[in-house]
């Protein structure tokens, strides 16, 4: 009997709750047997089969990767083809570089994807707004994000595919196995990327 597919959700701060709820309800659309774990220790990454990252706060994020091999388990990990979603502050973490500023000059990244992030880039916590969007590869003609605190992405590597923009702004990529934006997909009313990560997963299983 193949065993059920195991996505795990960076534990260390952020909507993490909403997350659970958005893949269980990804697991419910897409017929598929899974459970859903929240990652605190290094030696969790082995038994999982996605990993979300989800948002908060990116230095906060940054500083759990300097546990023993926790950054390293990640990284290994998704170098190996493992399917990641980085959400917001995963984004920025998730990145190969940001834009230096006095905050942010010893941010450790994890350096998986070829973007340069721009934290705060929409504004602080008072600033937080909803737009539409469309995002083709989905379907999607309109699309709702939640914007809070969110970063932009400033450039992309050649292997980076564009998913979403806001006007001009690049607001969602994917690199191979790892898709990440710079809204809060947990907070729309669809978890149409909640099941896109499943259907990576499910193309590695």
């Amino acid at each position: 009997m193949m065993k059920k597919v195991n996505i795990g959700i960076l534990g260390v701060q952020g909507d993490i709750e909403e997350h659970i709820v958005s893949v269980e309800s990804a697991f419910r659309e897409t017929a598929m047997d899974g459970i859903v774990s929240i990652v605190k220790y290094p030696e969790q990454i082995d038994s999982i089969n996605g990993l979300i990252i989800p948002g908060g706060e990116s230095t906060s994020i940054g500083k759990l990767s300097n546990t023993p091999n926790f950054h390293n388990n990640i990284k290994k990990k998704i170098t190996q083809g493992m399917p990641v979603l980085g959400t917001c502050a995963g984004l920025i973490f998730l990145s190969n570089q940001i834009v230096q500023s006095p905050s942010n000059i010893s941010q450790k990244l994890l350096g998986a994807l070829e973007i340069e992030t721009e934290r705060n880039a929409f504004g602080r916590q008072h600033d937080s707004f909803q737009s539409e969007f469309p995002i083709p590869k989905f379907g999607l003609d309109k699309f709702m994000g939640v914007f809070i605190r969110a970063p932009r992405i400033r450039s992309i590597g050649s292997n980076v595919e564009i998913l979403a923009k806001l006007n001009d702004t690049i607001i969602a990529v994917k690199q191979g196995n790892i898709i990440a934006t710079c809204f809060h997909p947990e907070l729309s009313n669809t978890v149409i990327f909640h099941k896109y990560l499943i259907e990576l997963v499910r193309e590695t299983l």
